[in-house]
């Protein structure tokens, strides 16, 4: 497996002072390390019936659609409101500063499939659980979460489990500290 974490840069006082901001495009314009990590991902979850991948706009879809594509999968776009032209089931989550909401159509998945949910990064857990509750309302189970990189010392293991039970949460990258709010 690469050293991805040598591969992220640190951006200091980004997006704002204070915040040491990940940098993931220095993984995803090396082809190499962009190939690596979607196998990688795909890799851990190879052979537990996945049958469709969900992946957050926009860089879930980076990586979501390719695993998809690595385990013979669909991939069902989770978009911000008002961008499918389809009926959608929606879901709010917390924000630091507020809510966002996520939506995906009704008729992506059936109570057949198993959804992986895959996205850049797992920071306090909002989206990640927010995706979840999403795909069960089509009736379909969540097989588990796929990220390039965890940030550990947000804890979003607390609100993922506090959520949803236990899940198989895979990252290939865990910080453990940092300034990120």
């Amino acid at each position: 497996m690469l050293d991805y974490e040598k591969l992220i840069r640190d951006v200091y006082d980004w997006p704002k002072p204070g915040i040491d901001f990940k940098d993931i495009t220095t993984v995803i314009n090396n082809p190499d390390a962009l190939c690596q990590s979607v196998k990688d991902l795909a890799d851990h979850f190879r052979g537990q019936g996945i049958t469709k991948v969900m992946g957050a706009e926009a860089r879930g879809f980076i990586f979501g659609a390719p695993v998809a594509i690595e385990l013979g999968a669909g991939f069902i776009p989770c978009r911000k409101p008002g961008k499918l032209p389809w009926k959608t089931y929606s879901e709010s989550y917390e924000l630091e500063y507020g809510t966002d909401s996520l939506e995906i159509h009704m008729d992506s998945a059936t109570p057949d499939d198993k959804i992986l949910l895959v996205d850049d990064l797992i920071a306090t857990g909002g989206t990640a659980v927010a995706e979840a509750r999403l795909a069960m309302k089509t009736g379909a189970s969540v097989a588990g979460m796929g990220f390039l990189l965890s940030l550990d010392y947000l804890n979003p293991m607390r609100k993922v489990r506090q959520e949803l039970g236990d899940i198989d949460v895979f990252s290939l990258v865990h910080v453990t500290e940092g300034s990120e709010e």
